[in-house]
């Protein structure tokens, strides 16, 4: 099975190249909160909005597009060892953000105390970085309404956020800004008819 995010406005498209490159067409459905398509060849997808939305709505990929409409007040936060981003939006637009990074020391191969040493050294910089993500995400994320997209470090996650699926590199401006696509998008789970 093959996972592939695919942002709201390109779903029409990318369920008709599925049906042409699959047979021709889709026959599909709506179950469990998620639009389903089979394909001639035996060939299926599952879509989930973005959001970790439940779709009920007609099984029609216009209609599908329109219900992953981002929400009006939501925002983004990314967190490793050493480095954040945060960012606010409305809607689409980015209204408040914050990238940082703080030097958070790399493993020592030295032994005794001189490896303790630097183990507390670099734990009490990673509680520094921790503190200041903490501080800039209540800051620029107060009184959020809508839904709060976290990637990175799974011990650092704050209660009622929506995972952003994969891996999170080292934030940076530019990271932030694929994890904001990345979380607009519909989530497609492939399984093409020759991997079964």
């Amino acid at each position: 099975m093959a996972q592939v995010l695919v942002g709201v406005g390109r779903v029409r498209r990318w369920i008709e190249n599925f049906a042409t490159r699959h047979g021709g067409g889709a026959d599909l459905s709506v179950s469990d909160g998620a639009l389903h398509g089979v394909a001639p060849d035996g060939s299926t997808f599952v879509a989930r909005l973005p959001f970790e939305r439940p779709y009920d709505g007609p099984a029609d990929p216009a209609a599908f597009a329109a219900a992953g409409a981002p929400p009006a007040d939501w925002g983004v936060l990314l967190v490793r060892k050493g480095g954040f981003a945060v960012a606010r939006l409305h809607g689409t637009e980015i209204t408040a953000s914050k990238v940082g990074k703080r030097h958070v020391q790399g493993k020592t191969k030295a032994g005794g105390w001189s490896q303790q040493r630097f183990a507390r050294r670099r734990d009490n910089q990673a509680r520094a970085a921790m503190a200041a993500a903490d501080e800039h995400a209540a800051r620029i994320l107060d009184h959020l309404d809508g839904p709060l997209i976290y990637g990175g470090v799974e011990d650092a996650r704050p209660e009622d956020t929506v995972l952003l699926p994969g891996h999170v590199p080292d934030p940076r401006r530019e990271v932030l800004n694929k994890a904001i696509a990345d979380a607009q998008a519909a989530l497609f789970s492939v399984i093409n008819a020759e991997d079964r």
